[in-house]
């Protein structure tokens, strides 16, 4: 019979709302994935080395020029210094690095503090590697957490904290102070910090990326999640990176290797080119987006929906009940999905308990035309439900 921890749990929200897409024809602000295909110079590279490369199994922990490319980007980037050798795994896509650090590190009973609205995975993976979540819940518009809620939080049995930053599904870049906090936080009460940053340079100025392994005490207590496929927009090439010190990282790649083991070789040759040839992707990709997300923002706010800030991510949110809408989120989602061709995602599908129903995350990678129509099929599902 199949274990009850996975067998029970319901279709995730992002399935559900692109499939009702599909069958109703409707456009798709709801996952996160660009219209934008990618860089060709970084497609091509990924193409040639299938043709011309090694397509067998690569090494366990990923290709050395791929883990001296991520350690070299993250030096350049971020000021980290990483041994590519002994800090940095390669992974299939920063779910499966995610799943080897909670498998790796957490044992039976431990206690895990998770904040949220929270990226689905999280619970269902550190349940199934025996946690124990114990969760935060953060609130509009500014979604902080304070110290008082992170002490109410700790128990003698708590060992992690999970930091999703900058975090998806509110658009937040975690301000420098509530970081030092937390730094300060997990030191005094010894934990490792698993740090989901997938999202790291889709940043919008002036708000700036700030790694929590930079802040003092954190670098060897800090597992830092990257993901190739948010850097450069290929959502399905599913690389990802696991930064830790190299005790850490040795649990890390033990976990990886009964996962997934390895990673195509060919998108990590491409990666690693990426990472060091494709500064200018980098630099311009979040002004792009800055300028897809002020065009939704604008087109929504005509619309007269109450919008909230949105520093990073491909995500935006709508106050559903600052716009004057009366219904809940997810009854707003599906009326707008199944009436108004346009697919969303409620903010309280991401919180297990006491959820903020009021809040819809629209994704905005997509092009012009696309928002435009998405904010007028919004406008209409409003009507729709006054």
């Amino acid at each position: 019979m199949p274990d009850a921890t996975f067998a029970a749990l319901p279709t995730t929200i992002f399935e559900e709302m692109s499939g009702l897409a599909r069958a109703h024809g409707a456009i798709n602000l709801g996952q996160g994935f660009p219209d934008n295909p990618g860089p060709e110079a970084l497609r091509r590279k990924a193409a040639e080395a299938v043709l011309d490369g090694y397509n067998q199994y690569p090494p366990m922990a990923g290709l050395p020029e791929l883990r001296a490319a991520v350690a070299g980007h993250y030096r350049r980037t971020q000021g980290l210094y990483l041994d590519p050798a002994a800090e940095v795994v390669i992974t299939s896509g920063a779910t499966e690095a995610l799943a080897a650090a909670f498998l790796a590190l957490i044992e039976p009973g431990d206690e895990v503090i998770v904040f949220q609205p929270l990226y689905d995975a999280y619970l269902p993976l550190i349940r199934r590697a025996g946690g124990v979540a114990r969760l935060i819940s953060l609130a509009p518009p500014h979604w902080r957490f304070t110290a008082a809620m992170l002490e109410a939080a700790i128990t003698p049995k708590t060992r992690f904290v999970v930091l999703n930053n900058p975090v998806n599904p509110t658009g937040v870049v975690v301000p420098d102070e509530d970081l030092a906090l937390l730094a300060v936080f997990c030191v005094a009460h010894d934990l490792i910090a698993i740090c989901d940053e997938v999202w790291e340079q889709v940043v919008f100025e002036p708000a700036f990326h700030r790694p929590l392994m930079a802040y003092p005490g954190m670098a060897g207590r800090c597992v830092k999640i990257g993901s190739a496929g948010k850097m450069f927009g290929l959502t399905g090439w599913k690389v990802g990176f696991l930064c830790a010190a190299a005790p850490l990282a040795r649990h890390l790649a033990k976990a990886h290797q009964f996962l997934t083991f390895t990673t195509p070789p060919n998108l990590q040759v491409a990666v690693a080119f990426g990472l060091e040839t494709l500064g200018d992707w980098l630099a311009e990709m979040p002004a792009g987006l800055a300028a897809s997300q002020a065009r939704l923002a604008e087109a929504l706010s005509r619309e007269g929906f109450a919008v909230l800030p949105s520093q990073g991510t491909y995500f935006l949110n709508v106050d559903l009940a600052a716009s004057g809408v009366a219904m809940s989120d997810r009854d707003f989602a599906l009326l707008a999905v199944k009436e108004a061709g346009v697919a969303s995602i409620p903010v309280s599908a991401l919180y297990e308990t006491e959820p903020v129903e009021t809040i819809l995350r629209l994704c905005f990678a997509k092009a012009d035309a696309t928002l435009d129509e998405g904010a007028r099929r919004l406008a209409r599902a409003r009507d729709l439900a006054t």
